[in-house]
């Protein structure tokens, strides 16, 4: 199947996005703040991207591309397929030394992802789906846990998110953790670790885009913060928020956002 083969293609990029990457790691990496000042950026960033640009496409070409460090053009919205990458999502992490970076590759097809990796390379963890295979990390089956309540929960968010949710969470014993990538988040739901992740924030397509379709494969949900699906390779490249849980927290939290 189609989706199967672009996904032994994106495993095999993120392996050489993880050599990349840690060729750079902890060596002080020249670095600068990006022009609309959405952050910073490295050269570990640019030459992971400019290599994925050149094999993914090489091995593609009928692909459309969006990437975050590769200026946008609208000619990827008359292809069929499109990959959406995130050379290194939790840039800022992978400056100070943190291992919690990862490499988040997907492919979207008519708007929605068949195909995603998130790859920790300093962790050695691969995140893995498509669209006739489940969710898996480092080959094993993976699922999100079975949480129905807010109460007692584990959820990848900040106390200013939970502000936005009708209820008073702190009585709830709402166990709030933060990690600086996002699609390691939404994979951490998949996996069960966490009960949720949940940002109001808008998000870029690129740091979800794997992620969803990785939770989605697992048996939960992912959406943005009204429940709406998301919808991938689109004009305007933000999402308003996103929510991803098992199916019953999932709606618990949507059911609660005012």
């Amino acid at each position: 199947m189609q989706a199967n083969d672009d996904l032994i293609l994106l495993k095999d990029a993120a392996y050489e996005c993880g050599k990349i990457a840690k060729s750079f790691f902890r060596k002080n990496p020249e670095r600068w703040e990006k022009t609309d000042k959405s952050g910073p950026v490295t050269e570990a960033d640019i030459a992971i991207n400019n290599m994925l640009k050149t094999e993914l496409i090489n091995n593609r070409p009928d692909f459309g591309w969006l990437s975050e460090e590769t200026e946008d053009s609208i000619k990827r919205l008359s292809h069929l397929n499109t990959f959406i990458i995130d050379p290194i999502d939790g840039t800022r992490s992978f400056i100070s030394g943190e291992n919690m970076f990862s490499h988040s590759l997907a492919i979207a097809r008519n708007g929605k992802i068949v195909a995603a990796v998130v790859y920790l390379p300093i962790l050695d963890l691969m995140y893995t789906a498509a669209e006739f295979s489940p969710s898996k990390l480092n080959g094993k089956l993976i699922k999100p846990s079975n949480a129905n309540t807010l109460e007692n929960s584990l959820i990848l968010t900040t106390s200013k998110n939970m502000i936005a949710l009708n209820t008073k969470y702190e009585s709830l014993n709402v166990n709030i953790v933060y990690r600086s990538s996002l699609a390691y988040r939404l994979c951490l739901v998949a996996d069960g670790q966490f009960d949720a992740i949940l940002t109001m924030r808008k998000c870029w397509e690129w740091d979800i885009a794997a992620g969803d379709l990785i939770i989605r494969k697992a048996g939960g949900r992912s959406t943005d913060k009204f429940g709406n699906p998301l919808i991938f390779n689109k004009a305007i490249t933000v999402t308003e928020g996103c929510v991803g849980a098992g199916t019953k927290l999932h709606k618990v939290i949507c059911s609660k956002i005012v």
